[in-house]
């Protein structure tokens, strides 16, 4: 079913007539009683977004999967030593990221990488700074596991929950059964996941067709950071990448941090040189909220990043991406320099800072329950 939502720039999706996960329904003898096929969820989809990828056939959105996927992302009896949760690096307030360069684990350790952030995760084919994931379900076991992250087999998490009185009845409210299995976990979690649409910024607002939304150093911004530069036109060269609404193109780039890069990246999965060093582009959504940046956190603020594009990049990376080596700003060069103005440099940073979602941060939805 799709319907307008008015006024807010979103059509509703729903999906019924099936019940999800992977527990066969119980027959109506059941001493637990009749099982009550769970009703959908209405996910409001932005208008101007792309259309919405197929989900899962075994894991709709319902109303119960969703709350208990919520009930799940702040659940610390999914760590070792019952410390963190999915929430304790990836806060709503930061948008679902900790403020850390590398994420701390349940021991205190660092992680190599940085939290990302998990806005739109619904049109995302592949997830993780490398790639390592092809479904929110799948992703969700890696730092449930992971030694250094939540340091628990999600075996033993599930017998866990399975002895928390309030969690059977969410199983079998969202599942047909109360018996907690691994696979109605990682199900719950990418429902909740799923539903974490972000889409009211001013610019979003902007493109909606409020031209007071941005002012006009914010456009400017807008301009340069979507033009690519050849000589002639002045730009950024940002929106190769962090195109569309959605702020990313979907690839995985080198982007010329380092000559000699020490995380392979994309390559660690593949196995391929030809991969080396090369990092899922984020979405530029809420990226004032989500310092500091890229996949070590190296840079503090959006000005030290707009620095390194400017200034900054590894040219002799391998593998680096061809779109920063063909681009210019300056007439007189023939490869790559963006040779920005502090002006220019600044309208960009304006611009990015009208991504941030105010709403989306503070939805009640998403919040702790």
């Amino acid at each position: 079913m799709r319907a307008a939502f008015a006024g807010l720039g979103f059509v509703v999706l729903s999906v019924a007539g099936c019940t999800p996960g992977a527990d066969p329904i119980a027959p109506a003898t059941d001493p637990e009683g009749p099982v009550v096929p769970p009703k959908a969820y209405a996910l409001a989809l932005p208008t101007l977004f792309p259309t919405a990828p197929a989900q899962p056939a075994d894991n709709p959105l319902t109303e119960p999967g969703v709350a208990l996927g919520r009930q799940l992302f702040y659940e610390t009896a999914l760590s070792g030593n019952s410390t963190i949760s999915c929430a304790s690096c990836h806060q709503q307030a930061r948008a679902f990221t900790d403020g850390l360069a590398r994420s701390q684990g349940v021991s205190q350790a660092r992680t190599p990488r940085s939290s990302m952030s998990l806005a739109n995760l619904l049109w995302e084919p592949r997830l993780t700074w490398d790639g390592a994931a092809t479904t929110l379900e799948n992703q969700a076991r890696i730092p449930i596991e992971n030694p250094v992250e939540m340091h628990q087999s999600l075996a033993a998490g599930v017998a866990r929950l399975q002895r928390v009185a309030a969690y059977p009845p969410l199983f079998r409210a969202a599942f047909g059964s109360s018996t907690v299995t691994e696979a109605n976990v990682l199900k719950a979690l990418a429902q909740f996941e799923r539903t974490l649409i972000s889409s009211n910024s001013p610019f979003d607002r902007y493109r909606r067709g409020d031209r007071t939304a941005l002012s006009s150093f914010e456009l400017q911004g807008f301009i340069l950071f979507t033009t690519h530069p050849n000589g002639t036109l002045r730009g950024g060269n940002c929106g190769d990448c962090h195109s569309g609404e959605l702020q990313t193109n979907h690839t995985f780039s080198n982007n010329g941090l380092d000559a000699n890069p020490a995380d392979l990246g994309l390559g660690l999965q593949t196995g391929r040189p030809t991969d080396n060093g090369k990092f899922r582009v984020p979405s530029l959504r809420n990226t004032a909220l989500t310092a500091p940046y890229m996949h070590d956190g190296r840079f503090a603020t959006l000005e030290q990043v707009v620095d390194h594009y400017n200034e900054h990049v590894a040219l002799n990376s391998p593998n680096i991406d061809p779109l920063l080596l063909n681009t210019t700003n300056d007439p007189r060069q023939q490869s790559f320099t963006l040779d920005l103005t502090a002006t220019e440099k600044a309208q960009i940073v304006a611009f990015m800072r009208t991504l941030t979602d105010l709403p989306f941060i503070n939805d009640p939805r998403f919040a702790r329950p």
